[in-house]
């Protein structure tokens, strides 16, 4: 005599989903109930609930499988844009090795520009710059009269400043 529990760990599938295939099965295929309410499995009766699952398991197979190749396929994708990606990264760590050696080229041309401009001697043209005071606003006999002159503040506020 069969039970709930055995049908269930034979199809791989919980005790509620049996209950369930019962309820689905037609009723003279279902397996009858004692007076406790108990179901008692005949061979018919439980021939019918594998054949029943076995008809919903297998389009599911079918499915299953459709998604399986799907997924291989999406995999296979993404496969092939990381190996594109790793080529651009690898492209471009080519150009930056490339970019800092010509930096580094550059400042060791600059540093020695640098150096033997600062060991050459001043000329004549460089001392008439260090005199050279345009950049200081100094009173001169032009511009300064002694008196300083303030304007006004406009604005809304400018009464204040008075």
């Amino acid at each position: 005599m069969e039970t709930i529990s055995s049908i269930a760990k034979r199809l791989n599938v919980t005790n509620g989903r049996i209950y369930q295939i019962i309820k689905e099965i037609p009723a003279d295929k279902q397996p009858e109930k004692d007076a406790k309410g108990k179901y008692n499995f005949t061979k018919k009766s439980v021939e019918s609930i594998e054949s029943y699952y076995n008809s919903l398991s297998s389009p599911k197979t079918d499915n299953e499988s459709d998604l399986v190749k799907q997924l291989r396929a999406d995999l296979e994708d993404a496969k092939a844009e990381i190996k594109a990606k790793n080529n651009q990264i690898d492209k471009f760590q080519q150009l930056l090795d490339q970019q800092q050696q010509l930096n580094l080229s550059t400042n060791r041309q600059n540093e020695k520009l640098l150096d033997t401009a600062t060991n050459n001697t001043p000329s004549q043209e460089d001392s008439p710059l260090q005199n050279d005071h345009t950049d200081v606003s100094e009173p001169t006999e032009g511009n300064y009269k002694g008196e300083e002159t303030k304007t006004p503040k406009k604005g809304l506020f400018g009464w204040l400043r008075r």
